[in-house]
């Protein structure tokens, strides 16, 4: 993955998660306590101007104290002040006055005040409303309560203004904000647990990478899986899909969608290969009707087990070099055996004329032109290469291979590359089966007949035969009756099979071996041969 400049270093998602959670926790806890301080302040404020009000009240229903005000005169020392100054000490209130209906005070905690016109208007008291407000006057800020003041007669004389200080209201908001906070500290905290919990759990889970680089990983991650030639398929821990790319889909046949557990939803082949211990490295395996090389490796980040991926690589690319690399081998070791023949023959031609015997000669020269191959009954040089090539193998590992009498192939190959495969295959298992059966002398016997446009190939061997528990695997993928060391083994019969089928044949096990001879295998190649001129089938 790539790297960002240090410069630009980011936080991990789980790190960005806890800061993003505790900003936002303290933004609601802050705003949660501000909130409620400004709606307890309000009601705080209502709540004194209610008891300003109160108290004003009290002070205006007080008995004669109309009729003092009507009849009497501002006095620091008279009955007016006095009373209005026991009521302010009694009540706490930040002052208690009393007006005549020119707004001139007759009370006032400041003497020097008395007979003096209040500094706010009493317009609305005088006109026998009561007011509830929150003004600044003489004495600062506060919430006041202002009434009309009655004589005996009930005519409005003037006016109480009770005031209370809203440093009081202060002092009381203050005690209840860190009330509040102090009680959204329990909640703050058990919040601020969660973040860091989530926050690690996310850093796990995202392996301690910052949004950027997720990004930068889903990018490559989508380049690589379809960019790249071989199928991928993902495997969390428990063996579920977490990830497959275009190329696997198309290697299976089908899709694996997100979440299967693959023992249940794969084939066996690819669910063995999923098991499988000690894991897959370049292991050859069949999937369905696709030969494969697969490798399973196991993925891990800081100790921990992520899963493992299981790379599946189409090998019919290896496997048509392989196959062009057996007729390539098999055509040269016939042009070579051909030209030693052709050596031989013109030895013996060059005697002849070299003795004068013309007639001869020509008899001999006649003889060769009408000879197609020196494999009896074979004219395809693939196929005779081959067999030629085989029987030299054979003979060093003391086998005889014999070219049946009724092999007859006239045409030539089509598909030589298929036909090499399964051919060469099948002689391979027959002359190891011979050279290490029992019966002796050891030997193998191959036929091959072409009717129009298909081949049948028979593959007879001395061997000791299949095995009857074994008839019924002898095809499977990774089946071989080698003791020992068996990689690179079992995969022969598997693939000459999975090739002929391929072409609308079939390769069968035809006797498993007896007292007289041992396995016979029959393979039918259709279209393996390309038509002749006599032949109805070709193409106009």
């Amino acid at each position: 993955m790539s790297k960002r400049p240090s410069g630009s270093r980011e936080l991990t998602i789980g790190a960005g998660t806890v800061l993003v959670v505790v900003a936002l926790l303290g933004i609601v806890v802050l705003a949660g306590i501000a909130t409620a301080t400004l709606v307890l302040r309000n009601d705080l404020t209502s709540q004194y101007e209610q008891r300003a009000l109160a108290v004003a009240r009290s002070v205006a229903q007080e008995p004669g104290l109309g009729d003092q005000v009507l009849h009497g005169s501002p006095s620091a020392t008279g009955p007016v002040q006095q009373a209005a100054e026991h009521v302010r000490r009694a009540t706490g209130a930040l002052y208690v006055v009393v007006t005549d209906d020119r707004g001139i005070r007759y009370s006032h905690p400041d003497v020097a005040r008395i007979g003096k016109k209040v500094s706010t208007s009493p317009d609305e008291a005088l006109a026998g409303h009561e007011v509830v407000t929150v003004e600044r006057g003489t004495l600062g800020t506060s919430a006041r309560g202002k009434v009309p003041l009655r004589a005996a007669d009930g005519t409005i004389v003037g006016e109480v203004s009770v005031g209370i200080s809203t440093d009081r209201i202060a002092a009381a908001t203050r005690h209840l904000a860190l009330a509040l906070g102090v009680l959204a500290l329990a909640p703050l905290g058990l919040g601020l647990l969660g973040a860091l919990t989530l926050g690690r759990r996310l850093t796990r889970r995202t392996l301690g990478l910052a949004p950027g680089q997720l990004a930068d990983l889903v990018r490559e991650h989508e380049a690589v899986l379809r960019g790249v030639r071989d199928g991928v398929i993902g495997l969390d821990p428990r063996g579920r899909v977490t990830v497959t790319n275009p190329e696997a889909d198309r290697l299976l046949g089908y899709a694996l969608e997100r979440g299967d557990p693959v023992t249940e939803r794969a084939d066996p082949a690819l669910a063995r290969l999923v098991a499988q211990e000690p894991a897959p490295d370049g292991e050859l395996a069949l999937l369905g009707d696709q030969v494969v090389l697969a490798t399973r490796l196991a993925v891990r980040r800081d100790g921990r087990d992520l899963g493992q991926v299981l790379i599946l690589r189409d090998r019919s690319d290896l496997d048509t070099l392989a196959r062009e690399l057996e007729a390539t081998r098999a055509l040269t070791d016939a042009l070579r055996a051909q030209a030693h023949e052709h050596a031989n023959r013109l030895h013996g031609l060059a005697g002849l004329l070299h003795l004068g015997r013309l007639d001869e000669a020509r008899d001999y020269l006649d003889e060769l032109s009408e000879a197609r191959t020196w494999v009896p009954g074979l004219k395809d040089p693939y196929l005779a290469g081959l067999v030629a090539a085989k029987s030299a193998m054979a003979s060093e590992a003391g086998v005889a291979l014999t070219v049946a009498e009724e092999t007859w192939v006239d045409g030539e190959l089509a598909r030589p590359l298929e036909v090499v495969t399964v051919v060469a295959n099948l002689l391979d298992n027959a002359i190891r089966a011979a050279a290490a059966g029992s019966r002796r002398p050891a030997g193998v016997v191959i036929s091959l007949l072409g009717t129009g446009t298909d081949l049948l190939v028979h593959v007879e061997d001395t061997g000791d035969g299949v095995a009857a528990a074994d008839a019924a695997v002898v095809f499977d993928h990774g089946f071989t009756t080698r003791s020992g060391d068996r990689s690179g083994h079992g995969i022969g019969l598997s693939l000459a099979r999975h090739t002929a089928r391929s072409g609308g044949g079939d390769l069968v096990l035809r006797d498993r071996g007896g007292s007289h001879h041992g396995a016979v295998f029959e393979a039918t190649l259709r279209g393996a041969l390309a038509p002749t001129v006599n032949d109805p089938g070709r193409d106009a």
